[in-house]
């Protein structure tokens, strides 16, 4: 009998969690709150309930043999008990370690990484005072619910400040500004036996939402290898089990960890058609408790993010039906710019190409 696996959140992430799932023969079940959410359309099964509903939970977690989350947001007052009483896996502590930056940047350094200079900032008074211990420029951010460059805001004078104080009407966190050379990000899976670590990808932001992954990264090899290990060792030293995804800045050399999450990772789909397994398939694999399989470079590769004002361009080559252009739509019925609408993968593209040949199709 096949095994099912329930997933918490119906968006890109499930939908492609619910396709690997199907090519190894397992079931998924999903959970989302809207009735056209993109992972419906491939899982076997449908919960249409609120992420808080309780009741709703319940039944998923009891219609699995292994439940996950494909979002950070989940609310931990419900899913601490049911991970009591059913099989999650990767459990509480790495979603409960990501969801607050402040908690988040303290388990870093305390495990071993580096990370910016950062202070807990709840009021004005403790912002300013932050601001005077760290210096200009620096980043606040919202402690909690912050994602492609929402609730956050880079301070670099006096008037930036007073721009900013709206965003203290909930706990914040000021970092130390970072001048990195570029972002760097690596996803990882764990079961008890081993930590599997896929190549480093480069990643670059427009208008603070991720353009593009580039891997390999195009960097000083000992730096990736450096960056995996220590990734490799953080996670176990957490005793963190199931998938991670870790960002960094890289600054002449030297990597400060930026932020995780217990989940698959945007800049992690190019491992779909880059790789010789992919960050999903892993990920069904140490939910359903088979071996993980170590991953390769199948070629140099390209992932580039399809917003909403991109969508037009991304169905045009996905008409042309290009050898190693793999375009993924994610089946959103409602298209906004700066919404995540699909990726395209180019593989066997160097990013010297990609520029030359691609980028101007692009808004």
């Amino acid at each position: 009998m096949s095994k099912t696996i329930g997933i918490i959140g119906g968006g890109q992430l499930g939908l492609m969690i619910a396709e690997q799932a199907r090519e190894l023969g397992v079931r998924t079940i999903c959970l989302d709150p809207a009735a056209e959410a993109p992972a419906f359309a491939v899982c076997d099964e449908r919960i249409v309930a609120a992420y808080d509903d309780a009741a709703a939970l319940e039944e998923l977690c009891r219609r699995s043999d292994a439940v996950t989350y494909e979002f950070e947001n989940v609310p931990g007052e419900i899913l601490v008990p049911l991970c009591e009483r059913y099989r999650i896996p990767q459990g509480y502590r790495p979603l409960y370690d990501s969801q607050d930056r402040l908690r988040e940047k303290r388990n870093a350094r305390e495990h071993g990484l580096r990370t910016p200079g950062f202070e807990a900032v709840d009021d004005e008074a403790s912002l300013r005072a932050a601001v005077k211990r760290l210096g200009l420029p620096a980043v606040l951010k919202t402690r909690t619910l912050g994602y492609d460059g929402h609730g956050q805001a880079v301070l670099r004078s006096e008037a930036d400040i007073d721009r900013a104080l709206p965003l203290l009407a909930v706990p914040c966190i000021l970092e130390e500004f970072v001048p990195f050379d570029f972002e760097a990000s690596v996803v990882l899976v764990a079961d008890d036996e081993r930590v599997i670590s896929f190549p480093v990808g480069r990643n670059v932001h427009r208008d603070g939402i991720l353009d593009l992954c580039i891997v390999p990264a195009e960097v000083d090899p000992a730096l990736t290898a450096r960056m995996r290990a220590e990734s490799e060792r953080f996670m176990r030293d957490c005793g963190y089990r199931g998938i991670l995804a870790i960002e960094y800045f890289v600054r002449d050399g030297e990597i400060y960890f930026n932020e995780m999450a217990p989940r698959p990772h945007n800049s992690g789909h190019y491992t779909i058609e880059g790789a010789t397994t992919n960050q999903f398939r892993e990920l069904v694999r140490y939910l359903v408790g088979e071996p993980l399989r170590e991953p390769e470079l199948v070629a140099p590769t390209v992932m580039k993010n399809i917003l909403g004002q991109d969508l037009e361009a991304a169905e045009r080559i996905a008409a042309e039906g290009r050898p190693g252009v793999a375009v993924h739509l994610y089946g959103k019925r409602e298209s906004r710019p700066k919404r995540k609408m699909g990726h395209i993968t180019y593989v066997g593209l160097t990013v010297e190409e990609y520029a030359r040949d691609w980028a101007g199709r692009f808004v």
